[in-house]
């Protein structure tokens, strides 16, 4: 007769089985991925493509994602062309990705593997966790995906997965190490990089957040959450906290001639290192000025508009304001065309405020 652990080991198998057959018939299409077909032909993994697209996808959608994969292949083949890049030009290539200091550790960790690791990628967890802006999550997926290691990779549709499948009634974040337990058992020695591909893959195309389509779910004979006919319950987050509003005003200058003045942010801090045009000093933890008497020189400033802008733990309301002007010698930044600002390390946020001001400034607003 099998022992509990014997008959814990073959479900877990099972399960694993399941996905993966369900997998080799249905993944996705992703320029920075290795298919169960080219695996069969020898094709394997780019530690770089699987660690740039790992990186660019935490909180970003996959289809927000590829057109940035294949810009930044296009400038840098190879972590070594990432690393010697100037940081200015990653972090223009990046502008509208969001989560900035990713962009800024991106080029750190380019920069360590190609001096420290001779521009190899670690093939483990925890030579890989060492890296420069590498965490759990990171560290996993590409330890799994690129070097086919038995590591447990958990993102929010692994974590959708799980929740249902096993009926985990405790909520989140509190229930991450119960279910990354679960993840672990589940994951196969022979193909775990397959396997947490198909984790997120499910988590993506069929068991979604709303109207999850069990019926064509590998898992559905087994789910507790579909067994108790509420898979939308899963998983339970704790509730959340009302973001607070943050005030500000930011300042459109142009010249007759077509040029704006912009000036770039801090390096550390929120959109650190990013360029911007002259605002007050707002922080996620304070409010800043929101009249034109903060303005960065004297001149007939004229109200724009309001933009509105989320973050993470907070929403922005910037008052914008903009101005005619000659060019100001003593202005803190520098004066550039209009119609480069498309090339600019613009957040997102800035964007919004320039198109508000000039509304035919950006292509892409």
């Amino acid at each position: 007769m099998d022992s509990p652990a014997d008959m814990h080991s073959t479900a877990d198998t099972s399960l694993s089985d399941k996905l993966l057959s369900w997998y080799d018939r249905h993944h996705r299409e992703l320029p920075w991925r290795v298919t169960p077909r080219e695996s069969l032909t020898g094709k394997r993994a780019d530690p770089y493509h699987i660690w740039l697209s790992e990186v660019m996808l935490q909180q970003t959608t996959v289809q927000a994602v590829k057109p940035y994969f294949l810009k930044f292949l296009a400038k840098w083949p190879t972590v070594g062309d990432l690393a010697a890049a100037p940081s200015e030009d990653v972090m223009a290539a990046w502008a509208g990705l969001g989560y900035y200091a990713r962009a800024r550790n991106l080029k750190k960790c380019a920069e360590t593997v190609a001096k420290e690791h001779d521009g190899m990628f670690p093939d483990t967890e925890e030579g890989l966790r060492a890296l420069p802006g590498i965490g759990d999550y990171t560290s996993a997926a590409v330890a799994a995906i690129a070097f086919n290691r038995p590591a447990a990779v958990m993102d929010g549709n692994v974590e959708r997965v799980i929740s249902r499948l096993y009926a985990i009634s405790d909520p989140l974040p509190g229930s991450k190490p119960l279910m990354k337990a679960r993840v672990k058992e589940l994951t196969p020695l022979g193909r775990p990089g397959d396997f947490a591909q198909a984790m997120m893959d499910l988590g993506a195309t069929i068991c979604t957040p709303k109207r999850p389509a069990c019926a064509l779910c590998p898992f559905n004979a087994d789910c507790l959450a579909l067994k108790a006919h509420d898979p939308e319950h899963f998983p339970v987050k704790a509730a959340k906290k009302e973001k607070p509003i943050r005030q500000g005003a930011a300042f459109v200058a142009v010249t007759s001639n077509g040029e704006i003045l912009l000036r770039r942010r801090v390096e550390s801090g929120l959109l650190g290192g990013m360029t911007e045009v002259p605002t007050t000093a707002w922080t996620a933890r304070l409010d800043g000025g929101t009249t034109e008497e903060h303005a960065p020189f004297p001149g007939e400033w004229h109200q724009a508009g309001v933009v509105t802008h989320i973050f993470t733990h907070f929403e922005l309301r910037l008052t914008v304001y903009r101005t005619k002007t000659q060019k100001q010698p003593d202005a803190n930044g520098w004066w550039e065309k209009v119609d480069n600002l498309e090339a600019q390390a613009l957040p997102t946020v800035m964007k919004k405020v320039i198109a508000t001001a000039l509304p035919n400034a950006f292509k892409s607003i």
